[in-house]
């Protein structure tokens, strides 16, 4: 019997789509053929070069609504955020004055329909099965954004694939745990396999802007709208300047093969070529998440082959139980959205600056952005004040008592301090930040305290402090 067998048998009974079960079982032949889905280091280029969307052209207001007539905006949202402790979906925590990130996501999306008249651009969130009733129960607040039903477009979830036998995993226990996402690479099986894809099409849809929902820096900028719409490339990928905080990020490459420009994600690096990957002089472009896709060029390269876009296999070795780490060794395979970067000849990447790229995926992101480090703009969008000239602080908060929120929200419960001159910030021990705390250089802060130290109001520089 063909070892996929199963696996197709157990995702239509749990009603997935054949494009997810074509996808799912891409990534699993490459499994079978012992793909680990490495990129050497001696099998590419780093990318010097690229244009920059600073230097492109302002856009005509009347070129700017035709172009956002034919456009759609897609933010990923199937993250819970369990690293922070959280147990709903990420984007619904508190950012800004008490507004979450789909509060400023549905605002920049309103803010764009009231400055062109109209219901454009189209708006969607590709939700999880985790995140979906929690999501469409929040949009309740904003109803001119639409039935929030309609707004969803639901991932698909894939088998865990049991590592002693390559079959699926059997978990009695849970039977939850039997199943894992399948990265968001996914989009593209889940635009395809809803009818999404079509409809989109069908109704004059041309332009995919897609990114993450904890990014709020990411807006539809019409630069780069018009550039992406006039370059007839199929795909392209924003790409931002890296720093010692992105070192262990997806970068830009150019294969040596057929000269593409690909994606490699840290997943996909081998532990002898970790130092140039996270060379950030050498890979110099970091991938901000932030894509442009032609739906008709999709359409196209899907029908080409077979419902699929080739994305390459990320194998990551997990637990069947993550949190019990005596349960069987399992594969959880993924895929990266951003690689379809080298399934489209022609596709392109642009530079963009910083402010483009804010995402939260710890605590330490959750204080910058909640600090005057960060500014919320009049269209909603959140970023680095100017005055940081692209370079966030880098924070690096005692995981001891600060990974989850809700131990962050201990330490700037009575205010979050002033970091808008700070490089670096260490904080170590149990504490408290009194209202009117400032830092400035690059500073570490002990307390030595079981019970919690009360960090006095003043502005601490460069060097060591206890408190």
């Amino acid at each position: 019997m063909d070892p996929f067998s199963p696996f197709r048998t157990k995702m239509e009974a749990d009603g997935l789509s054949e494009a997810a079960i074509r996808a799912f079982e891409h990534s699993y032949r490459a499994l079978q053929r012992n793909e680990t889905g490495m990129i050497r280091e001696s099998d590419i280029d780093p990318v010097h070069q690229l244009p920059h969307c600073k230097d492109l052209p302002q856009v005509a207001p009347e070129e700017y609504l035709r172009l956002l007539q034919q456009t759609v905006v897609i933010k990923l949202n199937g993250g819970l955020g369990t690293g922070m402790g959280l147990e709903k979906a990420k984007s619904l925590l508190p950012v800004r004055d008490g507004m979450s990130f789909l509060d400023l996501i549905a605002k920049q999306i309103l803010h764009l329909r009231a400055a062109t008249g109209g219901t454009a651009p189209r708006f969607l969130l590709m939700n999880s099965f985790s995140t979906s009733a929690d999501t469409r129960a929040a949009l309740q607040k904003h109803p001119t954004l639409g039935d929030p039903a309609k707004l969803e477009m639901l991932q698909n979830r894939v088998p865990k694939v049991d590592a002693s036998t390559l079959a699926p995993l059997a978990w009695p226990k849970n039977p939850a745990q039997e199943w894992c996402p399948p990265g968001h690479g996914d989009i593209y099986a889940s635009l395809l396999g809803s009818g999404v894809l079509d409809s989109l099409l069908a109704d004059g849809i041309l332009y995919a802007f897609v990114s993450n929902s904890d990014n709020l820096g990411a807006d539809l900028n019409p630069k780069l709208l018009s550039w992406f719409a006039q370059s007839s490339a199929p795909f392209a990928m924003e790409v931002t300047r890296r720093t010692a905080a992105d070192s262990k990020g997806g970068h830009l490459a150019r294969r040596h093969s057929d000269q593409r420009l690909i994606l490699r994600e840290s997943a996909q690096c081998a532990a002898e070529d970790a130092l140039s990957f996270e060379d950030i002089s050498r890979h110099q472009f970091f991938n901000t998440n932030n894509l442009w896709i032609r739906l008709d060029r999709l359409k196209e390269a899907l029908e080409d082959n077979g419902g699929l876009i080739l994305l390459p296999m990320i194998r990551n070795t997990k637990t069947a139980d993550p949190r019990d780490e005596s349960s069987p060794k399992v594969y959880q395979l993924e895929t990266a959205m951003g690689a379809a970067l080298e399934c489209f000849s022609g596709a392109a990447a642009i530079e963009v600056p910083r402010e483009r790229f804010a995402p939260v995926k710890t605590t330490s992101d959750l204080m910058v952005i909640r600090s005057n480090a960060c500014v919320l703009t009049e269209d909603f969008r959140i970023e680095l004040h100017p005055s940081r000239r692209g370079q966030p602080p880098l924070l690096e908060l005692d995981k001891a008592h600060y990974r989850l929120v809700d131990g962050l929200e201990t330490l700037i419960s009575q205010g979050v301090p002033d970091l808008l001159e700070c490089k670096r910030l260490t904080v170590k021990g149990k504490m408290t930040f009194a209202p009117g705390v400032k830092f400035s250089g690059i500073v570490s802060l002990q307390s030595h305290s079981p019970e919690g130290a009360l960090v006095p109001a003043k502005t601490y520089a460069d060097g060591h402090h206890d408190v």
